[in-house]
């Protein structure tokens, strides 16, 4: 579980950081017409968000409380890959000892 755990680390230290680089260069809401309405804009911005969907679909099974598959759908909506790979190091650090990849996907109830 050790190498899930630095690939996740590593893609959230990834993202905060092009997050942080992007935001510091401009505006999120200063993107040039241009690019927002490119068809490629458009295909990527639809791509990310089926991923987000369909890892969503993964937490909706895994958590059992309403509440806690509302906030993490907006996380994920709203953050990405961010959310995304906090839920997986939440989830690999919450294994005990001996614990397997199918403890870590399946259902605690399961």
């Amino acid at each position: 579980m050790l190498i899930l755990k630095i690939t996740f680390a590593l893609i959230l230290l990834a993202m905060l950081t092009v997050t942080i680089f992007a935001q510091s260069q401009c505006n999120i809401f200063a993107i040039p017409p241009e690019v927002t309405s490119h068809p490629w804009f458009t295909a990527t911005l639809a791509d990310a968000y089926c991923g987000f969907i369909t890892f969503y679909c993964w937490v909706y099974y895994k958590e059992s409380s309403v509440l806690a598959r509302i906030a993490w759908f907006v996380l994920i909506m709203l953050l990405g890959n961010i959310a995304m790979s906090i839920y997986v190091l939440k989830q690999l650090l919450s294994l005990k000892s001996g614990d397997t990849v199918r403890d870590l996907l399946l259902r605690s109830n399961a």
